[in-house]
């Protein structure tokens, strides 16, 4: 071979190299992309109108201030509405549905249909008779605080997380739930899985102004709830009665679930939201660590379209109704979750979830478009107690709208 060739063929031998590591690199950088995109798929603007069109057909239906929509029966299409009762918890969720509306919106409309829905019940805040207050008052006043801008409302919630505050004993180290008046099932101090919600409003009200003991109070009823309310599987029961006091605990309960001992789905659901909120207001890494346990037994424990059936016992059963609010209040906390864990497949696992759980609640299977004036169907109350069963609920609604309004939030920030 003479100089010539040789060069040529060296020539040649080295180009291919170049372009075959070139489509290489290529192939790689590909791959890098694909694992940091990997995300589910969602037309959140479509979810999000569907919301509002929805609104659009049944706010002018919902003209009496002195009521709010709880639910729609199956055989129905029309919110049936319950009196403003302060022993009523679902009164904050309409007008934080209205509240969302504003935020996902811009749309003065919903801004002033939701201040003319929250302040009709201001006097709310001294209820003390139970735990509810914080999802009756900051749904609304809370979120017309922050997103709506209105100042005046701080007395009002600082007012109301004192009347919470009241119900902590610190011989148990939890806030009492209900009263034993309203369920006489149990003679003692009470505290139900749900309470955890209402935490935020003393950690909201501990860092405006009002006093620091809300702060304590909530991560001590956090704690203990932690202890005590979770068996070795990580699921939670829903009803601790304890003793007063000594607070020993006395009994292990349900009210809403199949039984004593099941697992009770929106109360697992509840516990998810509840602690990874506590972590978020308190950064403190045991309360992430337990919000990661509990979250990931829910996930497990869920069927392929992620929308649980009322109690994760009876889930085989294809005959046993649904809870898409346990869907949309765990939907909301993940996207919460996503940000606030470091490991990169965690987040990309927890939004995931969460924008999977989103897409099959605005699916035909589970949207009321077309079916009735609520965002969701197909949700359960309380079977066990033979009521709300197969409906849509308001609360299922207000969490909805809630995720709705979080992923347009991480998506414009993306």
């Amino acid at each position: 071979m003479n100089k010539t060739m040789r060069f040529k063929m060296l020539l040649l031998i080295g180009l291919i190299s170049f372009v075959g590591c070139k489509n290489s690199n290529k192939t790689n950088k590909t791959e890098t992309i694909s694992v940091s995109e990997n995300t589910i798929d969602i037309d959140l603007q479509k979810q999000i109108n569907d919301c509002i069109n929805q609104l659009e057909i049944a706010v002018p239906k919902l003209t009496d201030l002195t009521k709010h929509p709880r639910l729609i029966d199956t055989d129905s299409t029309e919110w049936k509405q319950v009196n403003n009762h302060k022993l009523i918890w679902t009164s904050g969720f309409y007008p934080g549905v209205l509240w969302y509306a504003y935020n996902v919106t811009g749309n003065k409309r919903w801004k002033d249909e939701a201040i003319k829905r929250t302040e009709v019940f201001e006097d709310f805040k001294n209820i003390t008779e139970h735990h509810d207050i914080g999802f009756m008052m900051f749904p609304a006043y809370g979120l017309g605080y922050q997103i709506g801008d209105k100042k005046e409302y701080k007395d009002i919630l600082l007012t109301s997380a004192a009347s919470l505050a009241s119900r902590f004993n610190p011989k148990v180290g939890t806030i009492r739930s209900w009263s034993n008046k309203m369920h006489p099932r149990w003679q003692q101090h009470i505290t139900i899985i749900d309470n955890m919600l209402n935490l935020e409003l003393l950690f909201w009200a501990a860092k405006n102004g009002g006093d620091k003991k809300f702060y304590d109070i909530a991560v001590k009823h956090s704690e203990t709830t932690m202890k005590n309310h979770f068996r070795d599987d990580l699921t939670s029961w829903h009803v601790l009665e304890y003793d007063s006091i000594n607070g020993n605990i006395l009994n292990r309960h349900t009210k809403q679930g199949y039984a004593d001992d099941s697992r009770w789905s929106r109360g697992q659901a509840w516990g998810v939201y509840g602690y990874i909120m506590v972590y978020k207001e308190t950064k403190d890494k045991k309360f992430l660590d337990f919000a990661k346990k509990i979250t990931d037994k829910y996930l497990d424990l869920l069927p392929e379209d992620m929308v649980p059936a009322w109690d994760f016992d009876v889930q085989n059963d294809p005959k046993e109704e649904k809870d898409a609010s346990a869907a949309a209040i765990v939907a909301s906390a993940l996207l919460d979750l996503s940000t606030l864990v470091e490991d990169k497949a965690d987040q990309d696992r927890y939004y995931n979830a969460a924008v999977k759980m989103l897409k099959s609640l605005g699916s035909e299977n589970y949207s009321a478009v077309g079916k009735a004036d609520s965002f969701l169907l197909h949700s359960t109350g309380a079977k066990s107690l033979g009521h709300e069963i197969d409906v849509a609920l308001i609360y299922a609604d207000y969490y909805y709208i809630e995720a709705l309004s979080r992923l347009k939030k991480l998506k414009a920030k993306k």
